[in-house]
């Protein structure tokens, strides 16, 4: 057995990254506060707090790399509580096992590109509650990196979608639509090119990174991703991989904003609305070049995509 990697958190990203792992050789445990994560192959699963220090360096014991890949519910109030105090608690963990901390984030603190890509010189420049949250936690990291605390390096992504992505664009919503014949529903202008990160190429991204050369560390880097795809042409692709052709239709503004008003999660994503005004793309390129990861080409990304939403979301019998 290989050493051993430790991921914390068992959703839609980590379970893939601790299946990445094991296909590596590594000894590989996921941590989760709900056990989640038994019968994945060549992983154990330990039921644990992250948030909490001591709990958190006892599920590190003995590892050479541990993994952030949790989020708290989608909203800033549960994001200025809670994330903090996850990357603290992380940060402890990771200094005193010696292990270093790969973490998963978004570009959330890098706020509007306004047309232009984002990449690891993109300075930080947060437009939104979310976006200073992410900023806060990204310094909070990286300064303990500099300061001798712990080893870090974060690793960036934009929209996920992909087998497993029920937190995605792509998800539950999606599927349960398009298969029943009704339209795919964008929240935010449907013809600006957007990048979306493969699930599958987030966990290779992060695995990479969890076995990297020590110089890589201390630092953000944007995880592989393919050329940008607008929303309406994602829609279309997946739904024709699953034998439909859907109508795309976008939810009006002022339908969110009143909807907004009774249902919290869309007040949430509203402040962010500024990723589908206009183009938003994220480069990946130096991450391949350093690390020799390559996205999966989109055709072979939408068919595993949409034969996982098919076998969720279908109808049985």
């Amino acid at each position: 057995m290989g050493p051993l990697h430790v991921v914390f958190g068992a959703g839609q990203v980590g379970v893939p990254l601790a299946l990445a792992l094991a296909s590596r050789g590594c000894e590989v445990r996921v941590v989760s506060r709900s056990g989640a994560g038994a019968g994945t192959p060549g992983v154990v699963a330990v039921r644990a707090d992250a948030g909490d220090p001591e709990a958190a360096t006892a599920a590190a014991r003995g590892a050479v790399a541990l993994y952030h890949c949790m989020n708290p519910p989608y909203s800033a109030k549960v994001w200025e509580a809670q994330l903090p105090r996850i990357a603290g608690s992380l940060l402890t963990a990771a200094g005193r096992s010696g292990a270093r901390l790969v973490v998963l984030d978004n570009v959330y603190a890098l706020g509007n590109p306004r047309g232009q890509p984002l990449d690891e010189e993109s300075r930080v420049a947060p437009c939104s509650r979310k976006g200073e949250i992410r900023a806060r936690v990204a310094a909070q990291l990286l300064d303990a990196h500099r300061a001798g605390q712990a080893k870090v390096v974060l690793g960036r992504a934009s929209d996920f979608f992909g087998p497993g992505g029920v937190n995605s664009y792509f998800g539950p919503h999606f599927w349960k639509r398009v298969l029943a014949g009704k339209s795919a529903q964008a929240l935010g202008d449907p013809d600006t090119a957007h990048t979306w990160h493969f699930i599958p190429d987030v966990a290779a991204g992060l695995a990479a990174l969890g076995e990297a050369p020590e110089a890589a560390l201390g630092r953000p880097w944007m995880l592989p991703a393919g050329p940008p795809v607008t929303t309406r042409e994602m829609m279309v692709r997946l739904a024709a991989a699953a034998g439909r052709k859907a109508e795309v239709q976008r939810l009006p503004r002022l339908l969110l904003s009143l909807m907004a008003v009774f249902v919290p999660m869309f007040r949430e994503l509203l402040e962010m609305d500024y990723q589908w005004d206009g183009r938003f793309e994220v480069d990946g390129r130096r991450f391949q070049e350093r690390f020799g990861v390559a996205p999966t080409p989109l055709d072979e990304a939408v068919r595993q995509t949409a034969a996982w939403g098919m076998a969720t979301y279908g109808k049985k019998g």
